[in-house]
């Protein structure tokens, strides 16, 4: 059952200490959900402040803006009409206060002054009990009132009818010609005040008809939703559904399916056409419908834009105070390119040598004088003052304190494997020899090159391949399958080479990773046989240096399949279609609902505005990575073979490539196989904390 109290939050001491909505009352449809129609589960400031066994933790939640009583009254079961103050807070919207000045503009400030431009209803939950049918809603004008803090205010007053019941949902048409987003509506009852959180968008009568609707804080299960309410409900479900027709507009909330058919520009340049992602051929995660018309040259591929439709309220908010985005962070970009490019020797090859890599973090590059690039930079570049330019200077790597050139060395090597940018590829061998599953007609004989004398040569006799599988030391980072399909392609662009790779580690006595070998193949081409290769530390120097570039070749690697797979497709292309089905089938007063969108909301926007910049043809991605112009294609292909449902859950992820065994006996019901996996080790904490959280929050709705 849920804790009723705030106090009491978690059972024990966790690493995220996340606040629970407060229950009032034992009746589970009555969970009042302070953080919203839209919550958020809250900030939480975090601080580690001992390290062991145990760890002591301070945590601290953002105290609400102001108090509403948990025992307020929510009904108007009276036997005499009640007079009802409504008090709507809206957030005026910076883009608006810039660019509607004039005729709209004028136009509202006199529908404000008249007082019809914020039309409120209150509907009942309850159904007449006589007719069997829903009540009338009480309609009342909200008057505009102050502005604090940066917040407009309106208000209006309601004379609620004798039985009228619990006030379940208000009903609101903007009558202003541009859209408001309302924060929340507070509703002043003779015993006390019930808040409405929105925290939306709300458009237009010009542009939408339809009232908007917005349910009360209590959060019900469909099977619990009061009578009057029902029709509510489903309506609201069928419009943001919608009808899968036409082209979107940037004011409808319509969540709809569609394939990766918008990644390619064929109408600008033919070889910028892209395969569509989504297909039998080339599966891929859904995003959501445009509904944009057909590119000219390609009918299959959605025309480009400039502005991609994201359902309203999943755009990124609008705040006065200097923050980021990725629309505010790309226009930054967008104006230092000139300045970084002039400081580049060839744009083929950007950093001819070390130094010029240096001069980034402590030379830097002068920034141009128009427009406000130091205010939109976020903390990854910083500037300094000079007598006469603004310079740009990238933040060094703390690493680079300690020693300059320590990414060189193996043990780095190693400790990035655990504990670098992608950590949730290594995985154990769990069979010998190693072999490939790719067709062997195609991409040439499977069998590793790494074999047991070569392992037993590494580790000096000391360790036997048997004894290492047994004692699970032996661990692989393999791209060798991922990406042989794709290394003749890739080597026919530009600039560019691959190879598949396989690293092979030993897990030491002291608990810690070292590389024994690299593999790097070539399969069958232009005539040539298949080619393959195995790398090994060495101390002179010209099998040094081959080492290092053979590491160098498995780092690119391990940095595009991050790119590609570990962040855009398991973080954000593999969301995408939650969130839709989330909008489409739980209503926004469903538990569940309010427990998933604030870890969805803006997801969309960021994914749309990566379709628009990150992996569409020729961008960042493209030009960064070393499969070019094939890897959003490859991601798919990845996808295929390597995505499942089951294995996303940390602990789930972890026993799949054998770094972990169930062992109840141990914290977190599982048995590490490398100790020091700090990827495994502190997400395991934050793990056991969020499934300790929402199983409370989820059993309080589903006893």
């Amino acid at each position: 059952m849920l804790n009723t109290t705030t106090n009491n939050i978690i059972k024990t001491p966790s690493l995220l200490s996340l606040p629970k909505p407060c229950a009032a009352g034992s009746d589970q449809t009555h969970g009042h959900l302070y953080n919203s129609v839209r919550p958020s589960v809250g900030a939480v400031f975090i601080r580690k402040q001992s390290l062991g066994k145990n760890i002591a933790l301070a945590t601290r939640t953002r105290p609400p803006r102001s108090v509403i009583k948990a025992s307020a009254p929510t009904t108007t079961g009276y036997e005499k009409a009640v007079s009802v103050k409504a008090v709507v807070t809206v957030i005026p919207s910076v883009k608006g206060v810039l660019s509607n000045i004039g005729v709209s503009r004028g136009l509202d400030d006199i529908a404000d002054l008249l007082g019809r431009s914020l039309l409120l209803e209150l509907v009942s939950a309850e159904l007449n009990p006589e007719t069997g049918s829903e009540k009338p809603t009480v309609k009342a004008y909200a008057h505009r009132g102050l502005i604090e803090n940066g917040r407009l205010t309106y208000e209006a007053k309601f004379e609620v009818p004798p039985k009228f019941g619990e006030i379940g949902a208000v009903m609101v048409e903007n009558e202003h010609h541009q859209e408001m987003h309302l924060a929340d509506i507070v509703l002043d009852f003779p015993l006390g005040s019930v808040r409405f959180t929105c925290n939306s968008w709300v458009h237009s009568k010009a542009d939408n008809p339809d009232k908007r609707v917005f349910f009360s804080n209590k959060s019900y299960l469909p099977s619990n939703t009061p009578s009057g309410l029902k029709k509510l409900r489903h309506r609201e479900l069928d419009v943001v559904r919608g009808n899968g027709q036409g082209e979107r507009k940037a004011f409808e909330r319509i969540y709809d399916y569609d394939t990766y058919n918008d990644l390619g520009d064929p109408d600008k340049d033919p070889a910028l056409a892209r395969p569509v992602l989504g297909t039998k051929e080339l599966p891929y995660p859904r995003r959501c419908r445009t509904g944009r018309p057909p590119s000219k040259t390609d009918p299959r591929s959605e025309s480009r834009s400039i502005n991609v439709y994201v359902p309203r309220d999943e755009q990124f908010s609008e705040v006065k105070s200097a923050t980021f985005s990725a629309k505010t962070l790309y226009s930054a970009l967008h104006g230092l390119v000139p300045a970084l490019e002039s400081a580049i020797v060839d744009q083929k090859i950007p950093f001819p040598f070390f130094t010029a890599i240096d001069s980034l973090f402590h030379e830097g590059v002068p920034l141009p004088k128009q427009g406000q690039i130091k205010e939109l930079l976020p903390r990854l570049i910083k500037t300094v003052k000079d007598v006469e330019a603004d310079f740009l200077r990238f933040e060094q790597p703390y690493l680079f304190d300690r020693d300059r050139f320590c990414w060189f060395s193996d043990e780095e090597f190693s400790r990035q494997t655990l504990a670098g940018l992608n950590p949730f590829s290594i995985q154990l061998v769990t069979e010998w020899p190693i072999k490939s599953s790719l067709d062997p007609q195609i991409y040439g004989p499977p069998e590793s090159a790494i074999t047991t004398e070569l392992i037993e040569r590494e580790t000096r006799g000391a360790l036997t391949v048997d004894k290492a599988m047994k004692e699970k030391r032996l661990f692989i980072i393999d791209y060798h399958d991922a990406f042989l399909p794709y290394v003749n392609k890739v080597r026919e662009l530009d600039g560019t080479t691959l190879y598949g790779s396989r690293t092979l580690f030993v897990l030491t006595s002291k608990g810690t990773l070292r590389p024994l070998a690299i593999e790097l193949t070539r399969p069958p081409g232009n005539g040539k046989p298949q080619w393959k290769q195995v790398f090994t530390p060495n101390v002179d120097a010209t099998n040094s240096w081959l080492w290092r570039l053979a590491k160098a070749h498995v780092l690119a690697h391990d940095s595009g399949y991050h790119q590609l797979v570990s962040h855009w497709l398991r973080t954000h292309a593999c969301t995408e279609p939650y969130i839709i089905a989330t909008n489409r089938q739980l209503s926004t007063m469903h538990p569940i609902y309010r427990l998933l969108h604030p870890h969805f909301r803006y997801t969309m926007e960021i994914n749309a505005l990566a379709r628009q910049l990150l992996i569409n043809a020729d961008g960042i991605i493209e030009s960064t990575f070393s499969p070019g112009k094939y890897s959003i294609e490859l991601s798919s292909v990845l996808y295929d073979k390597q995505w499942r449902f089951d294995h996303e859950a940390l602990p789930a992820n972890l026993i799949s490539r054998g770094l972990a065994v169930e062992n109840s006996s141990q914290p977190h019901g599982l048995e590490l196989i490398i100790k020091d996996y700090p990827f495994a080790n502190d997400g395991l904490v934050l793990w056991d904390s969020i499934k300790e959280w929402v199983q409370d929050y989820v059993n309080h709705y589903y006893p």
